[in-house]
């Protein structure tokens, strides 16, 4: 079965690896696989052929948080707006 690479990745593990063991220069490199000197760089760097998650870090207590302080907001509002709708410290 083939290896799933995100729609911008330029290098699949065995490439990686091959940089990781090679003793050439990243100028070598990446002429021979077509690639910028950065990304050798990054890969020489790496002690893993894994490629990283680079979108935001996923905390579900957070996400738990906002959801419920939105529920509050929604409730408080409505509260506010249901008995005192002309005390401007309810209004928003």
């Amino acid at each position: 079965m083939g290896q799933v690479l995100h729609g911008s990745a330029t290098t699949t593990e065995a490439i990686r690896r091959a940089i990781q063991n090679s003793q050439e220069s990243l100028r070598a490199l990446s002429q021979r696989y077509g690639i910028n000197q950065k990304t050798v760089a990054k890969w020489k760097k790496r002690t893993s052929v894994a490629d990283l998650p680079t979108g935001p870090d996923f905390n579900p207590i957070e996400k738990a948080f906002a959801r419920l302080k939105a529920v509050v907001s929604r409730i408080f509002r409505t509260f506010c707006q249901a008995t005192a709708p002309w005390v401007e410290v309810c209004s928003a």
